[in-house]
């Protein structure tokens, strides 16, 4: 299904949001969804988004960063508007998000374009709905031109925050573009910051009250220039010889900060090689370990490398579970809310004849 931007308009700020996930080009918003099973783990009308983003010449899911979008940039209007006014290019691929320990507020000053309040972040209670950009590095460059990185928003991973998707699974730390500027610092009004979602943008211009303080251990503001995708998550889930004890265990060792079992939604194969292969499968968890990286980007090139090119890195929702027990508990669960992002190395085609050697079946 897809939708128009006139469904989504941008006045008044900060604009329609749609209340799913999606991905935008061409002023069409298309409709996006979990799938277990497809490339990069989302599907467009029933198409893998990595094969759906191909078809487009843009790049998948793993070469993209998340950006927290919590204020007009969810607006498919406003991603127009963008691709007009700033040469934003290719598709905008927005996760719809639930996010806790932040929340979009006021903020002391206006937009000069418009005369508009625009939202920024503050560390409050509570959880709000919004919605995750995996950015290309071209996309970041567009959005830091647009909220002005380096004068009145920083670009930052955001401690602060919990961020959770469609599927359960835990995002975070994100990128936001958290307040740099007093005139984007949270209004407080009577000494408390004023969510977006409870007062309208016009009552929000009349309001009247003081710049806040923003947390400083909240957030940590990045180095100039675009994050590498390969920097999150920072970690990886392994289920043949790189796990902890086997036979390539050495190569990750050195890496590695801290590990854990864990089970993601698959089934491994003998490929009769001498080194399994993960095939992605809802209907099965398999189990395998996952492997803290004290430095991801520096350690995954030559992880890479070894996995070869029969495989392809991607993030997948991975749980934490020692035994069948607890794969079991995750199996029937509805809300299986303990699942992380992590690296891992999915076999780029189908198993054919091969042998299950480790799954745990429904």
């Amino acid at each position: 299904m897809q939708h128009a931007d006139w469904e989504y308009p941008a006045d008044p700020y900060p604009g329609v949001a749609p209340g799913f996930s999606f991905v935008h080009l061409d002023g069409l918003t298309h409709r996006i969804e979990p799938a277990v099973e497809a490339r990069g783990g989302w599907a467009v009308s029933g198409t893998a988004i990595d094969t759906w983003l191909a078809e487009h010449g843009a790049p998948p899911l793993a070469e993209r960063v998340p950006v927290l979008a919590f204020g007009s940039n969810r607006c498919p209007s406003k991603i127009t508007w963008l691709r007009r006014e700033l040469g934003l290019v290719g598709p905008v691929v927005a996760l719809r998000v639930e996010v806790s320990g932040v929340a979009a507020v006021w903020a002391a000053g206006w937009r000069a374009r418009d005369g508009a309040r625009p939202a920024t972040l503050a560390v409050v209670p509570g959880t709000e709905i919004h919605h995750l950009w995996l950015a290309t590095p071209d996309q970041v460059g567009v959005l830091d031109r647009c909220e002005g990185r380096g004068q009145r928003y920083a670009l930052a991973r955001v401690h602060a925050a919990r961020v959770t998707d469609e599927r359960g699974a835990r995002l975070d730390p994100v990128l936001a573009y958290w307040p740099a500027d007093p005139v984007r610092a949270p209004l407080l009004v009577d000494g408390a910051p004023v969510r977006c979602r409870d007062v309208s943008q016009d009552d929000a211009r009349a309001l009247e009250g003081v710049p806040g303080e923003v947390g400083a251990d909240a957030a940590t503001v990045v180095a100039e220039g675009v994050p590498d995708p390969r920097g999150w998550p920072d970690r990886v889930f392994v289920y043949g010889t790189l796990q902890p004890g086997a036979s390539a265990w050495w190569r990750l060792a050195p890496a590695a900060r801290s590990s854990w079992p864990a089970v993601t939604a698959g089934r491994v194969y003998d490929t009769g090689r001498g080194y399994p292969a993960l095939v992605r499968d809802a209907g099965a968890l398999a189990p395998g370990h996952v492997v803290e990286l004290a430095d991801p980007v520096a350690a995954l090139p030559a992880l890479d490398a070894y996995e070869g090119p029969g495989y392809r890195r991607e993030r997948v929702a991975v749980y934490r579970a020692a035994n069948a027990a607890e794969r079991a508990e995750i199996a029937s669960s509805t809300d299986p809310s303990s699942a992380r992002i992590c690296w891992a190395w999915v076999w780029d085609g189908p198993p054919g004849d091969w042998p299950v050697v480790s799954s745990w079946s429904d």
